[in-house]
């Protein structure tokens, strides 16, 4: 080999290795399908392709003929934004417009991400999981306006050619959003459609303890139950008897499913909560059957109510005791709360918008209300006052012999005509009112980010002094500047009542009770809602402000002689006798034969 050819080999074999270090290899085609698989980058498409080749594997080949693109239907209505989702034919978002949450962002009673609806559908040849799959509609969103309403009907064919069918009609006012699902199926007549609902409830007011500590999950059999609602700890139930509706409740709101023609079956219910959770209050997991045969026949009909827990709204809801959502107190109390303090207060609002207002026009109504009780326990005290000497006198004479000062006492309130309960009886009626607002305003959702004075919200506390540390036995944090007023005003009003009022002789110190009692309460009602210690306070104001009224035209003279005259008329046997002064005469007879027997057992024991 010569020189040149040597020289055009090497050239050749340089020329071929830069060819292959600067030229890329060709890459290979990769089929459209595998990429659509594997790549991330575009996740709705991810989600189609994997929730159709679910749809393909629970229905025949030949019920399929093409892929079921996702669809959200979004219906604006007076009060809610409603989105539906084709995805297993259910809603994915319920947005309250009236209501915002505590830091004003949207409230949201179903939000994405935090609420999963699971069905499981019965089938020959197993069950099938409704909310796995794609449904079709041709239903389309709008804004409704108050009297419009609106039907989506999600279709979805499973196996053997049976369809199966979710329909929603939507109001264009209200809450309630009707509910029905229904099969062409046959047989299977001991089968239930599982329904599971597991709700994440996010913080809607600002004190999340204080959230944990009242929201639940409410159900309804022969009569309303509740799960219970420890703040720190897991809670289930499992009820074997059918549930006509059962409702998720926070504070304020509600979440519910209302089965009003063929009731839940086999529901449990459970409520998860983290305490370090600074996003969601509590879980909760309700789990029930429906009856396939209803589905079957087309009776299988249910309404979601998705609202304010508002008794005027509730009470309206076609559902039996639905009302009973709304905490009205005991059954001896509630017939005040649901015949006269509601109606009163709804009455009201219709005239007064400010709440702070209202509340004082409420406290001026129930205490001229009560006025005549006031006035007549005004006398009894005044009464009671002019007798205060001999009574003093009465405790002179026998310091040791307790029986007989109250002996001489009775006698003493039968001669003038007076009973020392005649004070107390107007006092304890008025206290039936007072509890029944202790249990009203904490469940009043119409004071619920209402401002008056200094309160942001009269549905909660007034933290007019926050501090850097807790203090225990319910203080918490803050200082309620409304419940010092309540408890300022409360010991003013003990320190008035006791200046007119005559020491009473017993073991308890009455006078001294009646200071300690308002410091007692200021713990309890320091983390309560501002609107009921605003009611306590004003009420208080109200009460002594009358009894100066009364006092002004209460001439205590004339007590006197009408005191003097009953005495005078006793004494002659003029006087009629009332139902007190013959209990007072049996009480003395009965004392006096007791006393009898008693020194009759005393002699016996000397003889012996």
């Amino acid at each position: 080999m010569d020189k040149n050819f040597i020289v055009g080999l090497v050239l050749i074999m340089l020329m071929l290795i830069g060819y292959q270090m600067l030229v890329p290899q060709p890459v290979e085609t990769t089929p459209i399908t595998q990429v659509t698989n594997e790549t991330k980058g575009n996740s709705v498409a991810n989600t189609a392709a994997s929730d159709t080749a679910v749809l393909q594997a629970n229905t025949s080949d030949s019920t399929v003929s093409a892929p079921v693109a996702p669809q959200e239907i979004v219906f604006e209505t007076q009060d809610a934004r409603v989105v539906f989702t084709n995805k297993g034919g259910v809603m994915k978002e319920v947005m309250l417009k009236k209501y915002k949450t505590y830091d004003q962002k949207p409230l949201y009673l179903i939000a994405e991400n935090h609420n999963k609806f699971q069905i499981d559908f019965p089938t020959p040849t197993g069950d099938v999981r409704l909310t796995d799959l794609y449904f079709t509609t041709d239903a389309k969103g709008k804004t409704l306006s108050e009297k419009d309403s609106a039907t989506v009907t999600y279709r979805a064919t499973l196996p053997n050619n049976q369809v199966v069918e979710q329909t929603y009609l939507v109001r264009g006012t209200g809450y309630v959003v009707d509910y029905g699902i229904k099969s062409n199926g046959v047989g299977q007549a001991n089968k239930f459609i599982q329904f599971d609902w597991k709700n994440d409830l996010l913080q809607l007011e600002n004190d999340m303890k204080k959230n944990r500590e009242v929201v639940t999950i409410n159900y309804y059999t022969d009569d309303l139950q509740k799960l219970g609602t420890s703040p720190t700890s897991n809670e289930q139930e499992q009820t074997a008897d059918p549930v006509k509706w059962f409702t998720i409740k926070h504070k304020y709101f509600l979440a519910g499913l209302i089965a009003n023609k063929h009731p839940l079956t086999n529901v449990s219910l459970k409520a998860d909560v983290n305490p370090n959770d600074p996003i969601v209050v509590k879980t909760m997991n309700i789990a029930a059957g429906i009856p396939l045969s209803a589905a079957q026949s087309g009776e299988a009909n249910y309404q979601f109510y998705l609202g304010p827990n508002e008794y005027h709204v509730v009470d309206k809801v076609n559902a039996v005791d639905f009302d009973q959502n709304v905490d009205l107190g005991y059954a001896f109390l509630k017939p005040i709360n649901k015949y006269v303090l509601v109606p009163l207060f709804n009455l009201l609002e219709k005239f007064i918008s400010n709440y702070g207002i209202l509340i004082i026009c409420l406290v001026l109504f129930v205490k001229t209300l009560l006025m005549p009780l006031t006035y007549k326990s005004y006398m009894s005290m005044a009464k009671m006052r002019l007798l205060a000497p001999e009574l003093e006198e009465i405790r002179q004479k026998n310091p040791d012999d307790m029986a007989k000062q109250q002996q001489d006492q009775m006698a003493l309130y039968q001669q003038v005509g007076v009973s020392p309960l005649s004070g107390c009886i107007p006092v304890l009626a008025t206290m039936p009112i007072l509890f029944s607002l202790f249990f009203l305003f904490p469940n009043l959702i119409e004071l619920r980010q209402q401002h008056f004075l200094w309160s942001n919200d009269l549905s909660t506390y007034d933290s007019f002094f926050k501090l850097p540390f807790t203090i225990p036995f319910g203080i918490g944090n803050h200082i309620s500047l409304f419940t010092i007023l309540m408890t300022i005003s409360s010991i003013g009003y003990a320190y008035y009542n006791n200046q007119i009022t005559p020491t009473q002789p017993g073991p308890v110190n009455m006078k001294m009770l009646s200071y300690i009692m308002p410091l007692m309460f200021m713990f309890v009602l320091n983390s309560f809602p501002a609107g009921l210690t605003f009611y306590y306070f004003v009420s208080n104001v109200v009460t002594i402000a009358q009894q100066l009224l009364i006092k002004k035209f209460v001439n205590e003279d004339k007590i006197r002689a009408i005191l003097d005259e009953n005495r005078r008329k006793s004494a002659n046997g003029e006087k009629k006798q009332t139902k007190f002064q013959k209990y007072l005469e049996k009480s003395l007879q009965a004392a006096e034969e007791a006393k009898r027997k008693q020194a009759e057992l005393e002699k016996r024991a000397k003889k012996k």
